[in-house]
């Protein structure tokens, strides 16, 4: 299995999908369940939090601002910074600063407070999903590559409905402290239970090997191939992968690999090639540089622009507190089944088109919610937008870590990226001023950014659907 002649692709190519994958993607999923718990929770605690007085509207949007500020920082520095650090490690520390920031928001005293300490969670929520996206790609075989990142995101999007039902439950009641401070204190929790777990991550073999640790990177291979094959009866040792830190970084203290293995590696990656941020702006990656920009400006005010404003709409329109609890989480109830979809097809069909239809979808759908009156109308299309949103979404973060280098991967995608949550800061602001010309003129507004998106990827966009990461990348 550990053969000079094998790259570390071709041996991620050639694992059978097993034990290891399911744990992996088990405790990445559970990871990104917490941090979608925690965006998709403001939609709802919003409302309450307008009804009560602790938060203006203004207020209020500078709340949802200040944490997609927050996730700008924290997928630049950390999204863009896993390149050097690792994918397992950005991915332990974003998560212990998101749980640490949202515990202590749940005891706010003031509004002032109540934002500014939304800022600092962000920064953990907005690069874990960059991370989450660039560590599944890197690890798992490419004929399962989209299915894979589409599970994580299943099992993120659960959290939508189970926040909606958490907040219809907790916010009007008042034990010791008002409902919406524990809606948050339940994702702070979670998100430390799932940290504790893992502990029993490996780092990304294909990182290892760009930055020329080569003799980590094989030992973190061989592992995974005895645990892979082994339960196939195939060969290596019945063992599994040791639950802490230190075996994966034990090779450090073995001989480089011979001047053979190194010269293989190099079919990949340059034997400690350092990735450059400039190099985004060149040939063959400068088209995509900039066709994800646009994109990630675009989509984000679709898809927040529903997501975190849902409850606040019906406010608007005269529907009470409960009900517009009741609508929406009627409404979150299908919002596992979007990634769910993608799951299914995102493997099956050219993902850069199914991105394409999903986004003009969206844009219809969304015209259709935002000018429902009668109750079954609203809970319908905006049920059919969170399903259309979210099979979107799922679709969408499979193409974007397939489109650069490992060298450049984390980089290219948080970069990108980023822009998604500086345009959703700004999104909150242009809401809340469009929404003084009534509901139907905010989703006229998503509507004509949705097209938009659905037009730079058609032109722009490459196929990726069945390549190896390396053959994409070059």
């Amino acid at each position: 299995m550990n053969t000079a002649e094998s790259t570390i692709a071709e041996r991620i190519e050639r694992l059978p999908l097993g034990r290891f994958h399911r744990r992996f993607i088990a405790l990445v999923s559970l990871g990104n369940f917490f941090d979608l718990y925690d965006i998709f929770i403001v939609a709802y605690i919003g409302a309450a939090l307008q009804q009560s007085g602790f938060l203006s509207l203004r207020q209020f949007t500078f709340f949802v601002a200040a944490g997609f500020l927050g996730m700008f920082v924290g997928t630049v520095v950390f999204g863009m910074g896993s390149d050097r650090m690792g994918r397992r490690s950005a991915f332990i520390l974003l998560l212990l600063i998101y749980s640490v920031f949202t515990f202590a928001d749940a005891f706010a005293p003031t509004a002032g407070w109540l934002i500014a300490l939304r800022f600092f969670a962000g920064v953990g929520i907005g690069a874990e999903i960059v991370v989450v996206d660039t560590y599944v790609t890197e690890l798992v075989p490419g004929r399962v590559r989209g299915r894979y990142v589409a599970i994580t995101q299943v099992a993120g999007f659960c959290a939508v409905p189970v926040a909606a039902v958490l907040s219809r439950l907790l916010v009007p009641t008042h034990f010791l402290m008002s409902g919406w401070r524990w809606v948050m204190v339940v994702g702070a929790s979670g998100a430390l239970l799932t940290w504790w777990f893992r502990r029993r991550l490996p780092e990304s073999p294909r990182w290892l090997e760009s930055r020329a640790r080569l003799a980590e990177a094989d030992a973190t291979m061989t592992a995974l191939e005895n645990e892979s094959f082994s339960t196939l009866g195939r060969s290596g040792p019945s063992t599994s992968i040791t639950t802490n830190e230190e075996p994966f970084n034990s090779a450090q203290g073995k001989q480089v690999a011979s001047a053979e293995q190194k010269a293989a590696s190099g079919k990949n990656e340059a034997e400690g090639e350092r990735a450059s941020f400039w190099e985004l702006w060149r040939r063959p990656y400068l088209s995509r540089t900039v066709m994800l920009v646009i994109f990630q400006a675009l989509q984000t005010i679709g898809f927040y622009g529903f997501a975190n404003w849902a409850p606040t709409f019906l406010l608007k329109r005269g529907v009470s507190l409960l009900h517009s609890l009741e609508y929406t989480l009627l409404i979150a109830l299908v919002s596992p089944l979007g990634p769910l979809l993608a799951a299914f097809t995102s493997d099956r069909f050219e993902r850069k088109w199914t991105i394409v239809v999903l986004a003009l979808l969206v844009a219809v759908l969304g015209l259709g919610f935002g000018n429902s009156v009668a109750p079954a109308a609203v809970v319908g299309f905006g049920a059919l937008l969170t399903l259309a949103n979210y099979w979107f979404s799922a679709a969408f973060h499979a193409y974007q870590a397939e489109l650069f280098p490992t060298r450049l991967r984390a980089t290219g995608v948080g970069f990108t990226y980023s822009w998604s949550r500086l345009s959703a800061a700004f999104t909150s602001l242009l809401i809340g001023a469009v929404l003084a010309h009534g509901v139907p003129a905010v989703f006229a507004v998503l509507a004509v950014a949705m097209i938009l998106v659905a037009s730079v990827v058609a032109v722009m966009g490459p196929r990726t659907n069945g390549l190896v990461l390396e053959e994409i990348s070059r």
